[in-house]
This record gives C-alpha cells, sequence and structure tokens, in this order.
C-alpha cells in the first residue's frame, strides 16, 4: 500500500498565522510512516527548521501545484486563483457547501481538475460532532474582542498576540463601566470560548442557545450593549437581526462580534450586513444613530496562532494517521460530491464556464 503523502501548502492570506500541523504532531506522523512535506512560509508561527527536524521535507511556497497527483493537499483558508484545474484532494476550510459567494466556481475548479474537496468543517463522527475545530478560539477572540471595543481599548491594526498578554489588556480596570452582554450559541464550542473571554473581562453574559432561539425574544435581545454570535445555522431561521432593528430608537445594542461570519450565505442569521471586517480596520460602523460597531473576522484564532494550532493539531492528527476512504473522511467526500449536485456541477465542467 503507497504511504499517505501529506503536503502542508503556505497561506496565500497574509494575516493567516496558524497551521493545521504542528511540529510536534508532524513527527508522529512522519514516526508512523506518512510522508510529509512542508511549504516555506513566512508567516506560519512555526518556523520551518522545526519540521525540517521533524523528519518533514520541505518545499517551496505554492510548490503544491506540481505534487504527484495522489498527494493530499493541507491548510486552512482560501486557496490561490490558480491554477483554474484542481487535480489534488485538498483538506482545508472551503466554505463552499452554503452557496456563499465563489462557491460553485471553486467547486466546478475541483471537477475541472479531477481533484476533491475535504473540508475540514465536514469532518465528523457518524452523530455529526465534528473533530477537528478552532471554534473555542474563534469564541474566546470574538468575545475578547468586542469587549475591548466596548470600553474604547481596541486597537488597529490588531496584530497576533499569545493569551497571557490578551488576557491582561481584557482585566476590568478601575472606571470601567459596567454593560450587559449576550452570547448566542453559547452551548457550543465557541459560545465556550465567548463565556470564558467575558469571565476572564469580568463580564457574566446572559447565554442562549436552540431553546431561546427558537422563540427569539428580539426584545430582549436588542436590550443587550454587547452581542456574540457563535450560531452556524445549518437550515433556514428567523435572522437574530433585520435592518429594521438597527433603526430601532429604543435599542440598547452597540456592538456586534459575529464570530460565524456567515455572510452571502442564504442561513445567515445576521443579514445586517455585506462583507466582513478585517485587521486593519476590525470594527465597521452599521448604524449612525443609535449607534450599532460591528466586528466580523473570519479568522480569529489566527490572532492566537500558537494555542489555536496546537489544540487544532492535536485534534486532527488521529484523523489523519486514520486517513482512508471511508469513515469520517469518506462522510467529507461525500458532502462533496452533494454540493456539486445541488450546484448541478457535473464531470466534465470546465472551470469559469
Amino acid at each position: 500500500m503507497t504511504p499517505l503523502h501529506l503536503w502542508l501548502r503556505h497561506e496565500v492570506r497574509p494575516t493567516e498565522r496558524r497551521t493545521p500541523i504542528v511540529p510536534g504532531d508532524a513527527r508522529r506522523l512522519v514516526e508512523r510512516g506518512v510522508r510529509l512535506t512542508v511549504e516555506e512560509s513566512p508567516q506560519r508561527i512555526f518556523p520551518i527548521e522545526e519540521y525540517e527536524a521533524a523528519g518533514a521535507r520541505v518545499a517551496p511556497a505554492g510548490s503544491w501545484v506540481s505534487a504527484p497527483a495522489d498527494t493530499v493537499v493541507l491548510g486552512l483558508k482560501e486557496l490561490p486563483d490558480e491554477p483554474p484545474r484542481l487535480t489534488h484532494r485538498h483538506v482545508y476550510f472551503g466554505h463552499a457547501y452554503k452557496r456563499q459567494p465563489g462557491a460553485a466556481e471553486l467547486l466546478r475548479r475541483f471537477t475541472a481538475g479531477g481533484g476533491a474537496l475535504l473540508d475540514l468543517e465536514y469532518l465528523a463522527d457518524g452523530q455529526g460532532r465534528r473533530l477537528a475545530a478552532f471554534g473555542f478560539w474563534a469564541g474566546y477572540l470574538g468575545a475578547a474582542l468586542a469587549v475591548l471595543q466596548h470600553r474604547g481599548r481596541l486597537t488597529a491594526p490588531l496584530r497576533p498576540t499569545d493569551k497571557g498578554a490578551l488576557d491582561e489588556t481584557l482585566l476590568r480596570a478601575p472606571g470601567d463601566p459596567d454593560f450587559t452582554a449576550l452570547v448566542i450559541g453559547a452551548l457550543g464550542r465557541s459560545g465556550r470560548g465567548a463565556r470564558t473571554a467575558f469571565a476572564t473581562a469580568g463580564v457574566d453574559p446572559t447565554c442562549w442557545d436552540l431553546a431561546e432561539t427558537r422563540a427569539l425574544d428580539r426584545r430582549t435581545l436588542l436590550d443587550h450593549e454587547v452581542m456574540v454570535n457563535c450560531v452556524l445555522a445549518t437550515t433556514p431561521v428567523p435572522p437574530f437581526l433585520r435592518d429594521t432593528d438597527l433603526d430601532a430608537p429604543a435599542r440598547r445594542l452597540r456592538t456586534v462580534s459575529d464570530v460565524t461570519c456567515d455572510v452571502g450565505s442564504p442561513l445567515n442569521v445576521l443579514p445586517v450586513y455585506d462583507r466582513t471586517t478585517e485587521w486593519t480596520e476590525p470594527v465597521r460602523r452599521l448604524h449612525k444613530d443609535p449607534p450599532l460597531d460591528l466586528i466580523a473576522i473570519d479568522n480569529l484564532p489566527s490572532l492566537l496562532p500558537r494555542e489555536s494550532s496546537i489544540d487544532f493539531s492535536a485534534s486532527l492528527l488521529p484523523q489523519l494517521l486514520a486517513f482512508e476512504t471511508g469513515g469520517a473522511w469518506g462522510r467529507c467526500l461525500d458532502r462533496y460530491h452533494r454540493a456539486r449536485r445541488e450546484l448541478g456541477i457535473v464531470e466534465g465542467d470546465a472551470a469559469g464556464e
């Protein structure tokens, strides 16, 4: 049997500092017979020398395009726009299965090249529980940035840091006023992270989950000053915020942090904005009077790249060691084919047509 060949690619997004496999787990893969190639990357939190010492082969950034066809390319965020035909199996967060902008074009690239997307968001057990996720850190940072913004202490551009340093900025200072906060999706990974950050900041949030969102109390929602959304909807639900809510003169809500960032999807529960915010400008004013500020950064855990990468890698490692066509990876492949069928993409479709 040909050994698995994993190719850890460089991330093209300049603010992406994380990695799905840290050097310690790279060593474990190599010791178990996995061929591992790691691309050079000036922004990855772990230096290339640590991967080389773990037994990985080093390759130039972006060279995955010429890797052998049976190679599995591993990453986190979006692929570059080229090549137009994707011939490999790719493992990363594709954000292409809920009709997001660009989804059809991406899936056509895979179809045209004969490759496949094994989306990490859908790497789950038989009961649908995700097996590797950054959720805790996304929720933690979403709430942390909301606290700093509401207290007037969020500075731009954002810069990667470590949890100890971030926690120092979250501690309540003399003169910091009390405020009310709401976490929606409080029982999931992201919600748990958000609750932890609020606790560090000395804030006791209201916590809503499925029971509270089935019959949404919109007036109570708008009566909180800070809201963190950690809900990733998989079926249509009434939106939590509507454009008409922004105009409500009695609205006390002033800061919204959307951890989910499902912008562009018909399942978006916060359809009051049309683009995410960035590290350079993390906050956007959605409404002037009464004011409402939005934080919607789709790679929040990259602000704590070391801690989030270590946790994610520990969860992903056993799945990579069990990489096969069945099981969780088989379900990923089935979900890819289902997404293509839903968009009417068939074999022979060419990218861009």
